[in-house]
């Protein structure tokens, strides 16, 4: 491997928009650590496939020891692994709050706290990439999902916290905010339906996603940014 050679981490990773940032990660010449609890072992020297699961104690520091063992260093995150449960306030169950957090929030903390910590023992920075929604800062009566505001609103506001707090190391920390992308967890026969959520009047694409998480990868003066991939939802209706 070049010494040089950038690495990334991406949760989420086997499937869906996880494993189109793999590719794009790819193309811009890093090497990836493609991690999710059920994912595909890969021919490409230059990813590493991780069975893990974020939410579980441990996992993250797990994750991280495994792209330093392999590629030595860790120069981006992107926390793309999460879990949305549409539900009335009152219907959550314990079980419910815990399996979205412990993906949404313990998945975050555990990795992130130790890809920051490997940006840190080294020169030159590094970026956290956080995936949230847009329903954190526009709610829809027709999609009670509090637990997603809970969670995700927490990502966006720890976003600009670690954006500020690592500043002077050179380490960057962005989220992208999304609103209803066309992913397998979407049947076809919502996709309709969903489309009129936007005021552009489609659901977003996979590539929508991976375009913006480049640009904040090479946007070098942004950090603390909440970037909104939402055809215009969180602007209004």
């Amino acid at each position: 491997m070049n010494p040089v050679q950038k690495v990334a981490i991406i949760t989420g990773a086997s499937q869906g928009i996880g494993a189109a940032l793999v590719t794009a990660y790819r193309k811009l010449g890093y090497a990836v650590v493609a991690t999710s609890r059920s994912i595909d072992d890969s021919t490409d020297p230059d990813v590493l496939t991780v069975r893990d699961d974020v939410a579980e104690p441990g996992a993250g520091a797990r994750i991280a020891d495994a792209a330093l063992a392999q590629f030595g260093r860790i120069d981006t995150l992107v926390n793309n692994a999460g879990v949305f449960l549409a539900k009335p306030f009152t219907d959550y169950t314990d079980e419910d709050y815990e399996f979205v957090a412990g993906v949404n929030l313990r998945g975050f903390f555990g990795l992130t706290r130790s890809a920051i910590a490997a940006m840190l023992s080294r020169e030159g920075g590094g970026h956290v990439v956080n995936v949230s929604t847009s329903l954190v800062d526009h709610a829809l009566s027709k999609s009670p999902s509090a637990l997603a505001s809970l969670t995700k609103g927490g990502l966006n506001a720890v976003t600009r916290a670690l954006a500020i707090e690592y500043a002077a190391r050179d380490i960057r920390v962005n989220a992208v905010a999304l609103g209803v992308i066309r992913t397998p967890m979407h049947p076809p026969e919502t996709h309709a339906a969903l489309a009129k959520l936007h005021p552009l009047g489609r659901m977003g694409e996979i590539d929508d996603v991976v375009q913006a998480i480049i640009y904040l990868e090479n946007a070098s003066f942004v950090t603390g940014e909440i970037l909104h991939v939402d055809g215009g939802q969180s602007a209004g209706h």
